[in-house]
């Protein structure tokens, strides 16, 4: 992917709350990718008072060194102690924690990144009304105490980045891990337009799909999705789904989204597939959250309306997630510390962000 280059400056690897277990596989495949122990984990102390402040200890010094913070700002099952009390971090406390160990290096590092998988307020890109611009202004925050750069996935809208036109920005998209992954589960799965179909969910979802289709060489549909004006529970309900595109009798279908949080719509879209007569129904997402738990995906698997969902390790993903039956782990630590081995060695991005000619090897040796 990259050319080996031995002359860098020394990586040092910040894990934060919650991201500990890809830190360390991210750790493995860099010291793989330049054999040798060029990078190191430097561990940090999040010490809390009672009262809730905390304050960020680094356990070792990282002068002059590449630092890459690992941010999870999706997982809940970190907690912390206030007032007598067990509290689940928040995005917010994430967020916070993330500025604490900024702070704790103190301006000696040679170049700060951020690798933020799920973008903080990423949901929160843009201005309806009289409403907050939580990501710029988390951006332009990030900007000001030193940040150089900053990774994320599957942006919900890459544009925000126009927030901090001088920061590094960079957008990763795991559609190769995800079609890996996807013929390493089911190897009699059928990657042609004769036998599988990709839909998008929703317009919103129309370019992610497209990538998929494209890279595939399959037909693409789409469903058109009605919401209500009215918001409830912090979002527009959906009324009414409308699917615009070609015939899905007896074909695989791929539906590609960014998140499941509720995850009703994804199911709303299988179940409306599965009743125009399609076969199996794949479902691919970079962030599970599954806010509402899984015992609907649960109930759809059972009933035969959904086959598999992939779903990548990019943010915490619960015990029950992890046990479901339909559920499909896609690795994309390695992904990582290739972008992390490109940035530090100066090398271009451009075939990790652009992974055509790999996927299109993976398809000739699967034909």
């Amino acid at each position: 992917m990259c050319d080996k280059y031995n002359e860098t400056v020394p990586i040092a690897i910040i894990p934060l709350y919650g991201t500990e277990e890809l830190t360390q596989k991210i750790s493995y495949y860099l010291e793989s990718i330049y054999n040798s122990s060029d990078s190191r984990i430097i561990d940090t102390k999040l010490l809390r008072f009672a009262t809730g402040d905390a304050k960020a200890i680094l356990e070792s010094t990282v002068r002059g060194m590449d630092v890459y913070i690992i941010m999870d700002v999706g997982n809940y099952s970190c907690k912390f102690n206030m007032y007598g009390r067990e509290v689940i971090m928040s995005p917010d406390e994430h967020f916070q924690n993330l500025k604490r160990v900024i702070s704790a290096i103190g301006g000696k590092a040679n170049r700060i990144s951020v690798i933020s998988p799920m973008l903080y307020a990423a949901r929160q890109d843009r201005r309806i009304s009289r409403e907050s611009l939580d990501c710029a202004v988390a951006l332009k925050e990030l900007e000001s105490i030193g940040v150089k750069n900053i990774m994320a996935f599957d942006m919900h809208d890459d544009r925000v980045q126009n927030a901090v036109p001088f920061m590094g920005f960079d957008n990763l998209m795991p559609v190769y891990q995800v079609i890996k992954a996807m013929n390493k589960h089911y190897p009699d799965i059928f990657l042609n337009e004769e036998n599988m179909l990709v839909v998008s969910p929703d317009l919103g979802g129309t370019n992610r799909n497209l990538l998929y289709a494209n890279e595939l060489g399959l037909d693409m549909g789409l469903f058109y999705k009605r919401r209500s004006r009215k918001m409830v529970h912090g979002k527009y309900p959906v009324k009414e789904h409308k699917y615009i595109g070609p015939d899905v009798s007896n074909k695989d279908i791929l539906i590609a989204d960014d998140i499941i949080a509720s995850g009703e719509t994804i199911l709303d879209v299988a179940k409306r597939m599965k009743e125009l007569g399609a076969n199996r129904i794949f479902i691919a997402v970079t962030f599970g959250l599954f806010t509402e738990g899984v015992s609907q995906y649960n109930k759809a698997y059972d009933e035969g309306v959904i086959e598999a969902v992939f779903i990548t390790n990019a943010t915490y993903r619960s015990e029950e997630v992890l046990n479901a039956p339909w559920y499909k782990g896609v690795d994309i630590s390695k992904y990582i510390a290739y972008y992390i081995y490109c940035v530090n060695s100066g090398k271009s991005i451009s075939n990790i962000l652009d992974p055509h000619i790999k996927i299109q090897a993976l398809l000739s040796k699967k034909k």
